[in-house]
């Protein structure tokens, strides 16, 4: 259930209208999803998401743009956000993904999760070699 009722009519807010718009050009769709008409109730909340969204995962830069997705979902998965796992498992499919490459994805996820849970339970000392401020 959500926490807030998103605005009946979001795009007669120019700032809102604004978002939208760069949204479905950077994104060359016009499907606005949930996410942004839920960010559509703060004009102000909703622009900086949109701006950090767009400066990191639709901008070019070291990572290819599918390896950044499966990073999203990795994350995603971890911080328990069902939301944000499906939306991205989407455009990671959408960017080539194969399921052979989600399955694998969901192996490492799994198999992080557990070492880190043992890593953190047992408290083990970062290894001197691992310290790059060493």
């Amino acid at each position: 259930m959500s926490t807030i009722t998103p605005p009946a009519d979001p795009e007669s807010d120019p700032r809102v209208k604004a978002v939208f718009d760069d949204i479905r050009t950077t994104r060359k769709s016009d499907f606005i999803n949930n996410m942004w008409l839920w960010l559509a109730f703060d004009p102000d909340l909703l622009e900086q998401t949109w701006r950090d969204v767009k400066a990191v995962m639709a901008t070019p830069s070291a990572l290819d743009p599918l390896v950044k997705e499966m990073l999203y979902i990795a994350v995603s998965v971890s911080n328990g956000c069902g939301y944000c796992a499906h939306s991205h498992t989407a455009a990671a499919l959408a960017k080539g993904m194969t399921n052979a490459e989600h399955a694998d994805l969901l192996r490492v996820i799994s198999l992080a999760a557990r070492t880190n849970q043992l890593a953190t339970a047992l408290q083990v000392p970062v290894d001197a070699t691992f310290d790059r401020t060493a």
